[in-house]
């Protein structure tokens, strides 16, 4: 089964996006920020983790989902069966996710929940 984890928005600015969507959404940094990367998540509650990566591509796609998992291999196995495809992509060595394309070619993620081999071994 899976679920949204974090919506993962392209961003230009990431300190100027980081104070438009904490008080836009009521939100908070979840940790401290990366010099590109800042994962936000409610004040109060629960609700899907908004994730800011800064990008450089003018292209409108910009934005992608994490989908998360607690069998990353059997659903990326299900969603190629879906359809899905593997674009070509290069994996950090403690990668914990796997990127994959929609039938559009829409990329999107699927990451495991827990600790388990880095993705590109799945």
């Amino acid at each position: 089964m899976l679920s949204i984890g974090s919506v993962v928005w392209g961003v230009k600015n990431l300190n100027r996006a980081i104070v438009f969507w904490t008080a836009a959404l009521n939100y908070r940094l979840r940790n401290d920020p990366d010099d590109d990367w800042a994962v936000l998540v409610p004040v109060r509650g629960h609700g899907v983790q908004l994730a800011l990566k800064v990008v450089t591509s003018e292209r409108a796609r910009r934005h992608h989902l994490d989908l998360y998992t607690d069998d990353r291999a059997a659903e990326v196995e299900r969603l190629l069966g879906l359809g899905a495809t593997r674009p070509e992509w290069t994996y950090e060595p403690d990668a914990d996710y796997v990127v994959l394309a929609d039938p559009d070619g829409n990329r999107f993620c699927v990451i495991q929940k827990d600790e388990g081999l880095p993705a590109w071994q799945s």
